[in-house]
């Protein structure tokens, strides 16, 4: 790449980021959630009555009454017009990871020759998107294409521009998902009623369990020029070849480190217009990598968190263009430094006669000697949930596996930055001892939530440590209140992860609430077991029932290094699953165990399982092939070329020293040049026959007919003369004199300027 460019590209993003700097004149607190519709303007644009019935479905789960739906749809309007807003659209989220909406204005004829604005409640309720043109494995055809989007209440509309967004949940005209809304909403009211009823076993008021998620999405960001002079970037996310750069993370200097100036602004500007749509920002901070960051917000509701993090993430590339650089959400957009994932903190929350009352996987935070039995009450609580979600984990952790894989999590996954592909759980110390304590005996021993670690220095106060260390190997680790899902990749929708595991942990707290009851039911005649016997039959029944599966999910626990090869052994021992291949893996969502699961708990049934199979099969095969087809262009149109030109201006060096001195002394001085000649010759007639491989490869593989073998074939086939190909353009570059290489390089990709 030429000085002039580079000199270009970064004149050109400082003048961006010179006009794009936006300074707050308020607090944030003032503009949180100016362009939503949320129960404050509910309050002020409906009527009371309206107003409470919505409420309670927005609360309570209680069926929509349609009735209502033309008095919202005229508040909806009311307020999104004196916003400026002009259209309005169903938001959803189709199997392609982003989100789609098609813009509607507000404007009907007013039978007098002009327009009025209008927008009914059948328009706010339901529309019709073109069910065929979304990927849908087969569930809808050309001919019979219609679905319908369907307003989601719980989830507030916003404005973005000047357009009402209402989320929606997509399904087809027969019946079956064609999103991520719907079985994600199916799960979590699953793991409601599931929970609700375990949870009745420690107190008689508890109405109602959400589920509460933290996403952390990391990204990288890069100058918008040298973005657009990267073909491979441009089409695939990702650099399909580059050479490391001299520096990059090993110095440790950029985690954490100062924020450089153009990255601060976009921040800034970020966080306005997210907290404007009232997405609840909190931490930013630079990543380890070179150019990589991250956000983070406060927990929220699960469904609500899921579309707040798709919305961030199609925000961010919007103001990233506004301040000269490009957002990459691509799982591992460069070799050789960090890859970014989406680390999703999860927890259950209990709502105690309709107020909320902390997390379910809190930990009581010190015995109560004055109330002995409601101490034991919490610490049985606390055991019964963490154990049934280490059994969630361990009966399906191959499905969880399948639910976060994809061609680009793929190479992600297993790096030094990112937990192994194989599902395990950390616990750290003080839990995995209180497991292993009631296994043994019916003690229940309380811990701790916070200890005490004096620091022997007089000015500093002691530190307050959390029960668990922090364990960065661990795809699926407790941290103190909740389980941190590390293995979600960055540009993937979450609710992906959160569909297989809210099912799966549904499904665990029925399992246990059917035994506790049977083996109560039991116990309840024995004089033993009596109130004012110490220990009633319900303790006993819970204790015994724990006990199995502490046992039973002991494989999945797993606290030392994930990243060491003696682990993999050992986890295919346990009778994990240990499986790499990407199309191999999805095969999990087609195990009788997960159908059956999906199945009880109404999430998804077997002809939607095997739909999303089919798409992310074909997902995978048309991924990998548009990398095949950019690599094998830039290889045969930039690098041989390239390449070979050099080559031409190191022969005619060659020749003019023969020229100029004596042959011996020629010989001598021309050996450096030589010997790159015939390293470019034998590297560019491999890449050559290696581009001509990987076509035959594609070829041979696309004449299969099961998506599910092709996919498969482009695996095995496919990606490995890719690798091969991109070690042959990586050793070229470092030959290449730097004025001629066609493409910016890592050092020039990965540092901001």
């Amino acid at each position: 790449m030429s000085n002039n460019l580079r000199f270009q590209v970064v004149a050109e993003a400082f003048k961006k980021h010179a006009l794009a700097v936006k300074v707050p004149d308020e607090r944030p607190s003032s503009y949180f959630g100016r362009y939503v519709f949320n129960r404050e303007k509910m309050y002020k644009y409906l009527a009371k009555d309206v107003y409470d019935k919505l409420v309670d479905v927005i609360d309570n789960g209680a069926r929509l009454d349609r009735s209502i739906a033309d008095a919202v749809a005229a508040g909806m309007k009311q307020w999104a017009l004196e916003m400026g807003a002009t259209h309005y659209t169903h938001w959803f989220q189709p199997l392609t990871e982003g989100t789609a909406e098609k813009h509607d204005a507000f404007v009907e004829h007013d039978g007098k020759g002009g327009m009025m604005e209008n927008f009914s409640g059948k328009l706010l309720v339901q529309q019709e998107p073109d069910a065929s043109s979304f990927p849908n494995g087969g569930i809808r055809n050309t001919f019979e294409a219609r679905g319908y989007s369907a307003w989601d209440p719980t989830s507030p509309v916003f404005i973005i521009d000047d357009t009402l967004c209402i989320p929606t949940i997509f399904i087809a005209y027969t019946g079956e998902a064609l999103d991520y809304k719907a079985p994600l909403l199916r799960a979590l009211h699953a793991v409601d009623k599931a929970a609700t009823d375990v949870c009745q076993l420690f107190y008689d008021d508890v109405t109602k369990v959400s589920v509460n998620l933290g996403w952390e999405q990391e990204y990288f960001l890069v100058d918008e020029g040298l973005y657009s002079a990267r073909p491979d970037l441009l089409m695939t996310g990702r650099t399909l070849m580059g050479h490391e750069s001299a520096k990059n993370q090993q110095m440790d200097d950029h985690y954490f480190g100062t924020i450089p100036d153009r990255v601060q602004a976009f921040m800034k500007d970020l966080e306005i217009q997210a907290l404007e749509l009232a997405i609840p920002c909190k931490t930013r901070h630079n990543e380890v990598a070179p150019n990589q960051f991250e956000l983070a917000p406060i927990y929220e509701e699960c469904n609500l968190a899921v579309d707040h993090n798709m919305l961030l993430m199609s925000l961010m590339k919007r103001v990233a263009r506004n301040h000269g650089f490009r957002v990459l959400l691509h799982e591992k957009p460069f070799d050789g430094v960090n890859g970014s994932g989406k680390h999703c903190n999860w927890s259950l929350t209990a709502e105690h006669n309709k107020k909320a009352n902390g997390t379910l996987l809190h930990a009581p935070v010190k015995a109560d000697s004055a109330n002995p039995k409601a101490t034991a009450n919490e610490t049985l609580r606390f055991v019964t949930f963490i154990v049934e979600t280490l059994m969630a984990v361990y009966r399906h952790n191959g499905l969880l596996k399948a639910s976060i894989m994809s061609a680009t999590n793929a190479h992600r996954l297993g790096g030094n930055e990112a937990p192994p592909a194989i599902i395990s759980s950390f616990l750290g110390k003080y839990v995995s001892e209180m497991l292993d304590t009631i296994e043994q005996t019916s003690n229940l021993k309380s811990q701790t939530s916070n200890l005490k670690r004096e620091i022997d220095i007089p000015q500093i106060p002691d530190l307050i440590v959390d029960n668990t260390d922090r364990n960065r190997t661990s795809p699926f680790a407790f941290t103190g209140n909740r389980f941190e899902f590390r293995a979600p990749g960055s540009s993937v929708n979450c609710a992906s992860a959160m569909i297989a595991l809210n099912a799966a942990m549904a499904e665990a707290l029925s399992s246990f609430k059917e035994r506790v009851d049977k083996k109560i039911s039991e116990y309840s005649e024995r004089p033993e077991y009596a109130e004012g016997s110490g220990h009633t039959a319900r303790f006993h029944a819970i204790i015994d029932v724990l006990r199995e599966d502490i046992k039973t999910c002991k494989p999945v626990r797993f606290d030392g290094n994930g990243y060491s090869e003696e682990w993999v052994a050992e986890a295919a021992r346990r009778g994990l699953d240990v499986e790499k291949s990407c199309p191999v893996i999805y095969e999990r969502y087609l195990d009788e165990e997960s159908v059956r699961m999906f199945e009880t708990t109404n999430v998804m049934n077997r002809k939607e399982l095997e739909a999303r199979n089919e798409v992310k099969w074909e997902m995978y095969v048309k991924t990998v092939q548009i990398e095949a087809r950019v690599l094998g262009d830039l290889s045969m149109n930039h690098i041989i070329p390239v390449s070979t030109h050099y080559q031409s201006q190191l022969i005619k060096n060659v020749q003019g020293m023969k020229d100029v001195f004596p042959a011996e002394q020629a010989t001598h001085l021309s050996a450096r040049n030589m010997k790159l000649i015939e390293e470019i010759a034998e590297r560019t007639e491999r890449i050559e026959r290696l581009v001509d491989e990987l076509t035959d490869a594609r070829r041979i593989a696309n004449r299969i007919g099961s998506i599910h073998e092709r996919a498969i074939q482009y695996h095995d086939t496919v990606c490995p003369k890719m690798a091969d190909i991109r070690n042959e353009i990586d050793h070229l570059e470092m030959i290449v004199e730097d004025g001629l290489w066609p493409l910016p390089k890592y050092r020039e990709l990965l540092f901001v300027r």
